[in-house]
């Protein structure tokens, strides 16, 4: 027994070392990166004065600084949804029934001033309020499509295209109500995991609003650098002859402008300066383009995944973009 005793302080002792020489080894790592990185520094700097990534640090640049005052704006209003606005409020300013509940908040959706990175966090902040979900995702969708300043950049873009505004409204709002019923109709609660939210319970309302900014910010700040980054490299190694050679076929060049929406992951604010831009392209082309953008990209569906679940947006996005471009064309047809 004596012997026992006296062998497990030595245990201890060297478990003790064995987690010292696990520091030692660990700062010995960093240090020798440190002294790498400083080596190195000459190809380093080479590598990134390559214009292949100085086009990517552009675009990653350009999708982050466009998004973020975006994504705070939605975070706010999240985090204002959530403290103060009681979920009874919900209950009376939407219909009891789902199916009339979702085109109400897609026309709501009118009212965000803000782009997709604003729309993914409020979303997220009406669904733990208790709002249906195939309203909250009309919401989502519609959001960055049809609210004014959106609408207003669309139509000092297109200059004497005023049906490129009302098609862009029309075929965006389609979108989202169809998608809210869908959800509503064939959505498990399963796919779609409820947005987690920091425990904030005792704590007063500016405590609260505090707490859930900083959570939504850490959040859905880093899934929209993980998209930026996404979007930048594809970005980086498309060739543009690509472009050149898919707007001589009518089906291929909506087709085209539809992923090239996704890859591109422009601000809705901004896209449709992008799109005015891309003048051997048809309207129709265009227009699924703009409807495509604001409801699916890399950033979004990284955001989405991250708010909703991996679950949710491997199936959310891939029906959102197929009828994205459905719509696209059949509104096409009629208004352009």
């Amino acid at each position: 027994m004596a012997t026992v005793k006296a062998a497990q302080p030595r245990a201890d002792r060297r478990d003790a070392g064995d987690r010292r020489g696990g520091r030692l080894d660990s700062s010995l790592v960093l240090t020798m990166l440190l002294v790498l990185g400083v080596a190195a520094q000459g190809p380093v700097r080479r590598a990134l004065s390559a214009p292949v990534m100085q086009s990517w640090m552009t675009v990653f640049v350009a999708v982050v600084v466009q998004a973020l005052p975006f994504l705070v704006l939605g975070v706010l209003l999240s985090a204002l949804i959530a403290v103060f606005v009681p979920p009874s409020f919900f209950a009376r300013a939407l219909p009891r029934r789902p199916a009339l509940a979702v085109p109400v908040a897609g026309v709501a959706g009118a009212v965000l001033p803000g782009c997709e990175c604003a729309s993914v966090p409020v979303a997220g902040a009406l669904v733990r309020r208790g709002v249906t979900p195939a309203a909250a995702l009309a919401f989502l969708l519609s959001a960055p499509a049809i609210n004014p300043i959106v609408l207003t950049a669309t139509a000092v873009a297109f200059p004497g295209e005023p049906r490129m505004v009302l098609a862009r409204f029309v075929a965006s709002l389609l979108v989202a109500c169809a998608m809210g019923w869908l959800w509503q109709r064939l959505g498990r609660a399963d796919w779609l995991r409820p947005p987690a939210r920091p425990a904030l319970d005792g704590h007063s309302k500016g405590a609260a609003f505090w707490g859930s900014v900083r959570h939504d910010v850490m959040h859905a700040g880093g899934f929209l650098v993980v998209g930026a980054m996404a979007a930048a490299t594809l970005k980086a190694v498309v060739p543009a002859r690509l472009l050149r050679t898919a707007a001589d076929d009518p089906a291929v060049s909506i087709l085209a402008l539809a992923i090239l929406a996704v890859l591109l992951s422009i601000c809705s604010e901004a896209d449709a300066f992008v799109a005015a831009s891309l003048s051997q392209f048809s309207l129709t082309a265009r227009l699924a383009f703009l409807v495509v953008g604001p409801m699916i990209d890399l950033k979004l569906f990284a955001m989405q995944a991250g708010t909703f679940g991996r679950a949710f947006a491997l199936r959310f996005a891939p029906a959102t973009f197929a009828l994205a471009v459905l719509v696209s064309v059949l509104v096409g047809a009629v208004l352009l």
